[in-house]
């Protein structure tokens, strides 16, 4: 008896914690909330209970409904800078603080959106005058699971010199020049893990239902299928023996070391598995009123660069029907000239852009490292992002990508190549381009070009062993230095004429 009156209070007071009002987990004190559309709000209760939202002049009731769930809109709202609080009553009442309205962005991708301020090239300098009580950062705690969730770890904090080092240099310079230009508040919520593909954040189903996806899913079964830790441990040990004898001569030779090997992780867990952080850090902040993502991803399906033409778009496909506020912004950085990254994955990213509603690409290729996938320079990536937003968010008609190739026709020996995006006209780095290659007519031998500028938007190319071009490409290579700009200062994309 005295067992069943203790398991009866247990079951009281957990029935009693899971009925409290709650708010979801992306609402906490300092938020900023979304300018201009409906805003959601939601959290559980206990089934049926009556719920009143709270903030500023509005008032919005609902009920829970049988699991507890409940929800309401927030009408459309002006930027406002003056700090607010909102309130969720039902049997108590949650209290939050420190609200603003303005603009709030996703900044999701792997490492190099990871990438954080602390480790920026100028980030002594940056750091000291980041402080600005009106940009906001929500930083999303890692997490992985195999079902949706409805929660995640973090909160909002105001930017100063406590909290900006350790959010994404990129997220921070796009959106410390996103508040300079717009001149209201910005919320910038940070969910990114290094290393980690696109399937990663995309919903299983989406996956499931493309043709063009699906094996993605097989093979994630196959290596579940096939996983062999003790192959994994064996493989790993012969891979930091030879490890160890290459930084040994990459020391005696004055060069610098390559990155050490790391074990194989369990398929059943690993944060690569297709769906995995969909799940657990996008699945919970839906339907949060967002303008926009901005995105730096690409690294890790470098080497399926093709069928990232479609993963991509069904990723951002997926995140727009979920958001529920239309085909929002998307903006994408261009993977960055690296010894490791094909140019097939730049060549793809820059296809998305042009095919797919409403993105934008900022070009990098003016700060890669050739023996680091992790380029320090920072500031000119979100600096770029953010006049991309002003451009495709906003309207400004500002310019955020160098010259774009448009056609090429042939003029004897010379292919002619005419450019889009050339503000200003075209411009030879340092007087001379370099990266220009190009290959007789009917044949794949491409061979160092002659390239030099005509007028504000052409560029003549040959090279005396070939006759009659055929194809042209410029930067096609793992890394190059771009030297193709316009007078804006915004390098070219890297192309070639011979993708179709």
């Amino acid at each position: 008896m005295h067992l069943r009156i203790m398991l009866g209070l247990v079951a009281a007071v957990a029935l009693g914690a899971n009925a409290e009002v709650k708010v979801a987990s992306v609402f906490t004190d300092n938020a900023v909330l979304q300018q201009g559309v409906a805003v959601p709000v939601w959290g559980t209760a206990e089934p049926g209970e009556q719920i009143t939202v709270s903030f500023g002049d509005q008032k919005k009731s609902v009920k829970a409904d049988a699991k507890g769930d409940w929800s309401v809109k927030l009408s459309k709202m002006k930027a406002n800078a003056e700090p607010q609080s909102l309130t969720v009553a039902g049997k108590n009442c949650v209290a939050l603080t420190n609200l603003l309205v303005g603009e709030v962005w996703i900044c999701s991708g792997q490492s190099n959106m990871e990438f954080p301020l602390s480790r920026a090239a100028n980030a002594k300098e940056a750091t000291a005058v980041c402080a600005d009580p009106l940009l906001r950062l929500f930083l999303v705690a890692k997490a992985n699971t195999d079902e949706p969730q409805k929660s995640v770890i973090g909160s909002w904090k105001l930017c100063d010199s406590n909290t900006a080092p350790g959010f994404s240099a990129v997220g921070y310079f796009f959106g410390r020049d996103l508040r300079t230009a717009r001149k209201v508040p910005v919320g910038l919520i940070g969910t990114y893990w290094g290393g980690t593909p696109a399937e990663s954040w995309t919903r299983r189903d989406v996956l499931e239902k493309n043709p063009l996806l699906a094996g993605i899913l097989t093979n994630q079964e196959h290596r579940v299928a096939t996983w062999d830790p003790a192959k994994a441990k064996k493989d790993y040990d012969f891979q930091k023996a030879k490890w160890t004898n290459e930084v040994a001569k990459a020391k005696a030779a004055g060069k610098t070391p390559p990155n050490g090997p790391r074990m194989a992780a369990d398929p059943k867990t690993d944060p690569h598995r297709p769906a995995c952080l969909y799940n657990a850090m996008i699945a919970p902040l839906v339907p949060y009123a967002i303008r926009g993502a901005t995105w730096y991803q690409g690294e890790s399906n470098a080497g399926r660069s093709k069928e990232y033409e479609t993963l991509l778009p069904a990723m951002i496909k997926n995140w727009r029907d979920d958001f529920g506020v239309g085909a929002f912004p998307f903006l994408i950085v261009q993977i960055s000239t690296y010894q490791g990254q094909p140019p097939t994955i730049r060549e793809a990213q820059l296809h998305i852009a042009k095919n797919t509603k409403n993105t934008a690409m900022i070009v990098s290729a003016d700060v890669g490292n050739e023996t680091d996938i992790h380029p320090t320079q920072k500031e000119p990536v979100g600096g770029r992002l953010a006049l991309a937003a002003r451009d495709l968010a906003y309207g400004e008609e500002v310019e955020f990508t160098g010259p774009m190739f448009e056609k090429m026709k042939v003029s004897g020996s010379k292919a002619v190549l005419t450019f889009d995006e050339a503000t200003g006209g075209l411009v030879a780095k340092d007087g001379q381009l370099k990266n220009f290659v190009i290959a007789e007519a009917g044949t794949t031998n491409f061979v160092p070009a002659t390239a030099t500028i005509v007028g504000k938007d052409k560029i003549e190319v040959s090279a005396e062993s070939v006759k009659v071009p055929g194809a042209v490409r410029y930067g096609w290579a793992n890394y190059f230095v771009a030297d193709l700009f316009d007078k804006s200062g915004l390098p070219a994309s890297p192309f070639r004429t011979d993708d179709k």
